[in-house]
């Protein structure tokens, strides 16, 4: 029973999470739609909405992870939740960055988060294979 309390708290702290992020995805992108929209060019813009797209993805993903973590724990859905978070923040946080410095070098981190998303969409895809039962 302790176990599963502790693993319970995990999954709460992913949904908690997720209702942050989805705060501020909302935020960062009016954001974007009415700050940004004459301070920063055209391709830049089209970069910030890419990140504010890939954010809202996989906020959706986190809450996912948190609310299936209620019923079922594993190690691997525990890292799908935190290789989300990482690819939120490594992922659109340089696409932000990127879009509003104009500093080319931030988009090396960018492929680190999308791998990091590519990673927690396969820790997801193992919790089922190993976790779900068929009907």
């Amino acid at each position: 029973m302790q176990r599963f309390k502790k693993n319970t708290i995990k999954m709460r702290l992913f949904v908690i999470s997720a209702s942050i992020s989805g705060a501020l995805a909302v935020l960062l992108g009016a954001f974007g739609a009415h700050a940004l929209k004459n301070m920063i060019s055209a391709e830049m813009l089209e970069v910030y909405k890419t990140g504010v797209q890939y954010h809202f993805y996989h906020t959706f993903a986190l809450l996912f992870v948190g609310l299936i973590g209620y019923f079922q724990q594993s190690k691997t859905l525990k890292w799908s939740g935190w290789l989300f978070s990482a690819g939120i923040f490594l992922f659109s946080g340089s696409l932000y960055l990127l879009a509003v410095t104009g500093l080319k070098i931030i988009g090396i981190i960018t492929p680190f988060g999308g791998l990091c998303f590519v990673a927690g969409w396969v820790c997801l895809g193992l919790h089922a294979s190993k976790n779900f039962k068929s009907v």
